[in-house]
């Protein structure tokens, strides 16, 4: 995802272009317009696309911002080139999470205002879910929303602090309340 002149952009491979110019469709109305208020042709007409192209891919607006999570992680899941085996490993992921949050501030204030947060929290909940059920499926199941709901709560108190504190202060501080250990 790229940032440019406050509106957010995302990276897609060619076959995703469609979906690309709906999210970012529905994000630059986000921006001039109150979330209820957007609907579905408006969010086709900004996107350049028809509104049966928009329902061939997604059922609804909040389907949309859905994708945009799902296509973040994708891209944060490909840029990690190591598997975690020590702590400074833990850090450098919590680190590089912060800042893929920072990369996104205007869209998740965008969200906030719309009051439409609790798609992240699903997303996070979701998302740990899998990765525990994956790759720690011996740990304790309550484990994977309580790192979620640690993420997200911490995201959105820095996002209203408008994210004063440095991606590392965050990190270190995210860090130093978990015990990680192999």
């Amino acid at each position: 995802m790229i940032q440019k002149r406050g509106f957010c952009f995302v990276e897609y491979a060619p076959e995703e272009y469609t979906k690309h110019y709906i999210v970012e469709a529905l994000f630059k109305l986000m921006n001039e317009h109150e979330y209820g208020k957007i609907s579905v042709t408006d969010i086709a007409e900004k996107a350049g696309v028809g509104r049966a192209t928009f329902y061939r891919y997604f059922k609804s607006k909040e389907e949309v911002i859905q994708y945009y999570f799902m296509h973040n992680t994708r891209q944060f899941i490909s840029e990690q080139r190591y598997y975690p085996r020590c702590r400074e490993d833990y850090v450098r992921i919590a680190r590089d999470v912060f800042a893929k949050f920072l990369n996104n501030k205007q869209c998740f204030k965008l969200i906030r205002r719309a009051h439409l947060e609790y798609l992240y929290l699903d997303f996070l909940n979701k998302m740990m879910t899998q990765t525990f059920q994956d790759e720690y499926p011996d740990k304790n199941p309550y484990l994977p929303y309580l790192f979620a709901g640690m993420i997200f709560n911490v995201s959105m108190a820095w996002l209203d602090s408008d994210c004063k504190q440095s991606v590392d202060e965050i990190a270190k501080m995210f860090m130093e309340q978990i015990n990680i250990t192999q």
